[in-house]
């Protein structure tokens, strides 16, 4: 695992950059999704838990109207500055657009944010892996424009900026998942939640004598670029199509008896595959649920195990890099189960194996991915974490 960076280290960093002390340091995670993949936007229920894996910042409250912000993880970019008045998109920000789609959210959310601020970040998640440094970096920025400036937010209502931002300032038709396990996390607990009615139930996570390995294909995945908005589109149709005969709103509203029995309304072959993968991807996050409770982890892992086929056949978002990281993860001895986590198209897949056998399993997948890919995949132990929070 990496090394955990502490409030000293930040503020040591902070002060090379900007010459003074921070006001306060803070941590956001990533997070994995256990089960339920692309049922977020589709009224379903999902299962992420937030990770040890995250961002971390540095902030102080500046007199005048410049907001400043220096990335530790791309350091070639130097200090970003901004005007406070100036919180529009613009590609030339870079990364600093995440922030600034925050900050312009609870302005327009009625929050006074009258000064700028100084802010150092530093992440430890895998750039593009699929583990949500985006949501993470949403996150930070709400928390430290909370903390610095005194507002008074809800967290949920944060959880919903965070959403706002990467649908309608960066432009990622993604749902709620990411920044809702990010801002709601909790100290090994996943959260089961139902994406249509945002209510959710924080469920312990004990997976005995097993530890969720995350094994990263190292193919950056962006997912403004790739087929998200796409796959999103054709499940809206079905449900359009859908709605001829059933009263529905989203796919997560049926189940398997209800999809089976309407599913020749949608025309499209494609279509019928990724709202089948919607509807039975739901209901297996159900399903895990039940498993995680009753202590049952073989039943667990064979539900992670459908989840993949489903997410590589049905909905077609797995490729290469994924496929061969999951097959030959299933070959090994004492695996449960393993899936791709995240969006797909490149990112991380995630396996539940047992303490003892990590090292073997990491030398066999290894080698097999490498043979077959042509470069090295990355592993990490996902520990699990608290949601984002003030350090000092």
């Amino acid at each position: 695992m990496t090394t955990t960076i502490t409030s000293q280290d930040l503020q040591a960093k902070f002060q090379t950059v900007f010459g003074e002390k921070a006001d306060h340091t803070f941590f956001s995670p990533g997070r994995i999704n256990l089960i339920g993949e692309h049922t977020d936007y589709n009224g379903g229920h999902v299962f992420p838990a937030a990770i040890t894996l995250g961002t971390y910042g540095a902030a102080r409250k500046r007199e005048d109207k410049v907001l400043r912000f220096f990335s530790g993880n791309f350091e070639d970019k130097g200090i970003i500055e901004v005007p406070l008045e100036n919180l529009h998109f613009e590609k030339e920000h870079n990364w600093t657009n995440y922030p600034k789609g925050v900050l312009h959210f609870l302005q327009e959310a009625g929050h006074v944010i009258d000064s700028g601020m100084d802010v150092y970040v530093y992440g430890n998640i895998p750039n593009g892996s699929g583990l949500s440094s985006s949501a993470s970096l949403e996150l930070l920025i709400g928390v430290i424009a909370e903390k610095l400036y005194d507002l008074h937010l809800d967290r949920l209502d944060l959880v919903k900026i965070g959403k706002q931002t990467e649908n309608h300032f960066i432009g990622v038709n993604s749902g709620i998942m990411d920044q809702f396990a990010i801002g709601m996390g909790a100290d090994q607990r996943a959260i089961y939640l139902d994406t249509n009615t945002l209510e959710y139930d924080l469920v312990p996570l004990d997976l005995k004598d097993n530890v969720v390995v995350i094994m990263n294909t190292n193919k950056r995945r962006e997912l403004a670029d790739s087929k998200y908005n796409e796959r999103r589109a054709e499940c809206e149709t079905a449900v359009s199509e859908l709605q001829e005969k059933l009263d529905i709103q989203t796919l997560g509203e049926l189940d398997l008896w209800a999809f089976d029995a309407y599913s020749y309304l949608i025309k499209d072959e494609n279509r019928i595959k990724r709202a089948r993968h919607a509807v039975l991807e739901n209901q297996r996050t159900f399903q895990a649920r039940k498993a995680l409770e009753a202590g049952d982890l073989e039943g667990f892992g064979r539900l992670m195990n459908a989840s993949h086929v489903s997410l590589e056949h049905d909905y077609e978002v797995t490729g290469l890099e994924l496929d061969t990281l999951v097959h030959t993860a299933w070959e090994q001895e004492g695996v449960l189960g393993a899936r791709m986590t995240g969006a797909g198209f490149g990112g991380c897949a995630i396996a539940l194996v047992n303490k003892d056998k990590v090292e073997a399993f990491k030398e066999a997948v290894g080698k097999r991915y490498e043979e077959v890919v042509g470069y090295a995949p990355s592993f990490y132990i996902a520990e699990v974490a608290a949601g984002t929070r003030v350090l000092d």
